[in-house]
């Protein structure tokens, strides 16, 4: 791609240049790196990028460029990268490599692809990576992109793919990554805190393939340099230190404060838009025009596209552009297009135009534009300018055809927005000028703008839309219109958790429909309700209405209703969806709906599919269904949606589950390329993988995850990691305060406790276990924590034994019943080797972690107990394990445990030769600490009766008549060392 030429000397940024450089180097030698160049505006980032661009030009790399574009609250999506295809096109060395990759009409629009969509958002992303890929292979790559913190949230989705997933990971076997690096640039003081680049830049700096640079004001040393080399006559040094004064380190500002000392404005200006409109207005008043004219484009303007609209002659255009570009104001760029020299100018000049200068210039581009014959991606740039314009109904009209655009293209975020700026125009445009056709009504396109909401994971977004929907209704509206409005009004709130809402709205729809005669609309406002009235415990309700209308539904032939109630059926009825007799009844759900064509109710199916698995304890069995499911998801490009979220989670949970850790993080991190912000409750098993290694910057990712709306299973994930989390810190309250919080804030308006609450009250009682214990070795009140561990597993019973459908739970619950019946009694009264051997048996059907930690307690009840051999046995065989795993907090329990039960027999090295065996000398230790015979025998898992032999043993070997005098003795030995004081 063409670079443009600067005349401006690169001066101060020899560290960056040269970091950079480094970068480019190592892309060429095969290792893909990545690089987020940040500053203020005007600090030289454009200047920088072109410097490094030309280099990698000279050393053999293709440059792309690719620029984002403000246009205010419209979005233009995936720009930066059409831009970087519409540059490939033009350019005969990539043809063959560009034609084995359709996402190349899918991004640009192609008229062939208009009409349909090819594959999902996914697929765009890896296609968009495979061509990356491809063209590093003929030669090294350089992919820049500037002005992120004006990207659309498409290209930002985009750009997480391909650094986090895409192109940047490392191939399997260890060969090298592709010839390539990628420069994206960002205007740090854009970035407010609710600014939508500031998560993902916070995503992307974690990646090790990835690398922030940031551009620091200069400093007035270089400054100065850099205002000489710019003039070449001689500058008076109070000229020089004034700029310098005023410029604070901004390249772009003493630029143009040096400019600004050739006119006649009697002083410099007090702000920078002053200094360019003075450049601005030394210039004729034909490149006055023009650069007004361009300024309403935007900061890129075509050749072509300029002349028409400011309606010059072809020689007096040039010599106005000429005159521009001499000015440095503009400059020219690839495929016949100019920009402004820097972004603030162009905003300085489009601030000063004239309201109604400026409505005819958007006017008259957004007329152009139309009359070109563009495509439908140029929707977006029509619908802004003739929004700007004031032409009311034209913006409705093309607002509407860049909502199309972006659905076909998979960018349901910019759907949205062109939706809703459709509806904000809606009452303003006369209805006769209003376009018609189905579905072309205001509360038709407020639901259509409740999906897209919901495809790109705006749950609650879904819901305000849903109800601005409803508010629309009125008497004269379609009764079942009005019974849409209102189920799915249910729906979308049940994704928010808001059930007892969901249900009166559910409710209110079955009641607008009469059952008879039968309807399609009945139906599904029935199938809607069950699952309402199944969330809010109404069983009863729920499986009345379920079965009247599966035969409804049966007799109408509606074949993904059917599907969808008898899943509601599968879930209401007998064991639940565990048993074998309801397996087969969700996959008939599942082809049912695969016959019908319905992809959500499908995904409903197979999602129950897996939790069914699961929770009979069938891991293995649970993952084909999730990645069936995944894969439905993907094809219908619902990957968003609330059911393939919920089995991205379950996925990653099986993995973790089975032990398989390495696999769920690296599932995790591809994940969360392409995850909308309400699916970061997804990345919870990671988050459990983080906690077992003892990785405690978990807990602030757990928290993030608490912040905003109310969301349920965020709330669980965050509630089990902070539990953990409390746990490893030895902080039984705050463990026993989180799961009575959490437990509170999961549990329905009619007061059922979620089935997790008998995992929460585990966990609960391992903290106040470990603290009754250290009570007791301390000699302190032994039923201090007694109540609490009482209240606690009287909780895990009840839960474990009815369930949420008043049936005891399957493996998972039964097991952590078990684990916590055996921290009960670990904290009321000591170990118990039956009751840990128990927990470690109930945990054997797949859940290696869980099965690990009650083995690991097992041992230290064996020792206790006196069964040394035993104990041996279980510590070497969970080592093994947690090794492997990686749980380095559990590691170095066991290997505590070891040396403390001396169940290995090594001596360790450097010991002082002693006359005490190893046992005598670990109780010697307890000794100088004051400890009792008792607390000696329950730390070191020994009786007091066989504590106090030890003692006496130890006073007859070092001649002592006492323990103090025996620790006296020890000490002047050296047999045993002085341990440190606090303050030391």
């Amino acid at each position: 791609m063409p670079q443009t030429v600067f005349t401006t000397p690169l001066i101060g940024r020899d560290e960056e240049v040269a970091r950079l450089s480094g970068v480019l180097e190592r892309a060429r030698a095969g290792e893909a790196r990545a690089v987020l160049l940040a500053g203020d505006a005007g600090v030289g980032k454009t200047r920088v990028l072109d410097e490094l661009s030309g280099r990698a030009v000279r050393d053999g790399m293709t440059v792309l460029t690719g620029h984002c574009v403000d246009l205010g609250d419209v979005g233009l999506p995936y720009l930066p990268f059409t831009e970087v295809l519409g540059v490939l096109v033009g350019d005969e060395r990539f043809a063959d490599v560009l034609a084995s990759h359709p996402v190349v009409d899918r991004l640009r629009g192609a008229a062939t692809n208009a009409g349909h969509d090819v594959g999902g958002r996914l697929q765009l992303f890896e296609g968009m990576a495979a061509l990356l890929a491809e063209l590093a292979e003929i030669a090294p790559l350089l992919l820049v992109l500037e002005d992120l913190h004006w990207a659309d949230q498409s290209s930002r989705d985009l750009l997480r793919f391909l650094l986090s997933r895409g192109i940047l990971q490392r191939p399997a076997g260890g060969a090298p990554t592709h010839r390539l690096a990628v420069f994206a640039s960002y205007r740090a003081d854009d970035l407010h805190r609710r600014h939508p680049l500031r998560p993902l830049l916070a995503e992307l700096v974690r990646l090790p393939a990835v690398e922030r640079v940031e551009l620091r004001p200069m400093a007035d040393a270089e400054v100065t340099r850099l205002v000489r080399a710019l003039q070449d006559r001689p500058l008076p040094d109070a000229t020089v230190r004034g700029i310098v004064d005023r410029a604070e380190g901004n390249a772009f500002y003493a630029e143009e404060l040096l400019a600004a000392t050739d006119t006649e404005a009697g002083g410099v200006p007090s702000g920078l838009a002053d200094v360019l409109l003075i450049r601005i207005e030394q210039l004729s008043d034909t490149a006055q025009q023009v650069l007004r004219t361009a300024a309403v484009a935007g900061r890129r303007v075509e050749h072509d596209l300029l002349r028409d609209a400011v309606g010059l002659p072809e020689d007096d255009l040039e010599a106005a552009l000429r005159e521009a570009i001499g000015r440095q104001l503009l400059v020219p760029g690839g495929n016949d297009t100019y920009a402004f020299r820097h972004a603030l100018a162009r905003e300085a000049v489009y601030a000063d135009l004239l309201p109604g200068e400026r409505a005819r210039l958007h006017g008259t581009f957004a007329r152009l534009l139309a009359g070109r014959g563009h495509p439908a991606e140029s929707a977006a740039e029509r619908a802004h300018h003739y929004r700007e314009s004031h032409d009311l109904p034209d913006a409705l009209a093309a607002s509407l055809e860049a909502a199309g655009h972006a659905a076909r293209v998979g960018a349901p975020a910019e759907e949205l927005r062109h939706l809703e700026t459709a509806l904000d125009l809606w009452e303003s445009v006369d209805p006769a000028a209003r376009p018609s056709g189905d579905g072309v009504d205001r509360v038709t396109l407020t639901l259509r703008a409740s999906a897209a909401a919901a495809h790109a994971g705006e749950s609650h977004r879904a819901v305000s839309l849903t109800r601005a929907a409803l508010a629309s209704t009125g008497q004269d509206t379609d009764s079942e219109l009005a019974a849409r409005v209102r189920y799915t009004l249910a729906g979308n709130l049940m994704s928010v958790d808001s059930l007892t809402a969901a249900f009166a709205y559910s409710s209110e729809a079955l009641a607008m429909i009469p059952a008879e005669p039968p309807s399609r609309t009945w139906v599904w406002a029935a199938a809607t309700h069950v699952i309402a009235a199944r969330h809010t415990g109404e069983n009863e309700t729920a499986l009345r209405v379920a079965r009247q209308a599966l035969r409804v539904a049966e007799q109408l032939r509606v074949a993904d209703a059917q599907a969808d109630l008898l899943i509601s059926l599968a879930i209401l009825e007998g064991g639940g969806r565990r048993i074998p007799e309801n397996q087969e009844r969700l996959a008939e759900a599942r082809e049912l709906a695969r016959q019908a064509g319905n992809a959500p109710v499908e995904m409903r199916a197979l999602f129950n599919l897996a939790v069914g698995c699961f929770e009979a304890g069938n891991l293995e069995g649970c993952l084909p269904w999730v990645t069936e499911g995944l894969d439905r998801a993907r094809r219908a490009g619902l990957l968003s949606s609330p059911y393939p979220l919920e089995m991205r989670y379950l996925h990653l949970l099986v993995l973790y589950t089975l032990g398989r850790w390495d696999e769920c993080v690296r599932a995790a991190e591809a994940d969360a390329a392409v995850l909308p912000a309400a699916g970061g409750y997804t990345m919870g098993p990671a988050l459990y993988v983080a906690l077992a290694r003892g990785d405690l910057r978990a807990v602030e990712r757990a928290r993030a995850l608490l912040e905003g709306p109310f969301d349920w299973m965020a709330t669980l994930i965050a509630g089990l990691a902070l539990t953990e989390a409390a746990v490893l810190r030895g902080e039984p309250e705050a463990a026993v305060e989180r799961t009575r919080a959490t437990v509170a804030a999961l549990t329905d308006d009619s007061g059922r406790l979620p089935d997790v609450t008998v995992r929460f009250a585990a966990l609960a009682l391992t903290a106040v276990a470990d603290a009754a214990v250290e009570l007791r070795a301390a000699g302190g009140e032994s039923d201090r924590w007694k109540d609490t561990a009482d209240e606690l597993v009287e909780l895990a019973r009840r839960t474990a034994r009815h369930g949420e459908h008043g049936t005891p739970q399957g493996p998972e619950g039964m097991a952590w019943l078990a684990r916590a019946e055996a921290e009960w009694l670990r904290a009321v009264s000591g170990p118990d080797a039956a009751a840990w051997e128990r927990s470690m048996d109930a945990f054997g059907y797949g859940d290696v972690y869980e099965h690990l930690r009650s083995q690991v307690r097992f041992a230290e009840a064996l020792l206790t107990a006196e069964r040394r051999a035993e104990a041996a046995v279980q510590a070497r065989e969970a080592r093994a394990v947690a090794q492997r795993l990686g749980a380095t907090p559990l590691l170095e329990r066991i290997d505590d445990l070891v040396r403390r039960g001396r169940l290995a027999d090594t001596p360790s090295e450097g010991e002082r030769p002693s006359p005490l065996t190893a046992r005598e000398q670990d109780v010697l230790r307890l000794l100088a600490r004051g400890r009792s015979n008792r607390q000696i025998g329950e730390e070191l898992f020994i009786s007091g009766k066989t504590a106090s032999v030890h003692v006496s043993n130890i006073l007859a070997k070092l001649g002592a008549a006492s323990r103090t005098e025996a620790v006296a003795i020890a000490y002047r030995q050296g047999l045993i060392a002085p341990e440190p004081t606090a303050s030391g």
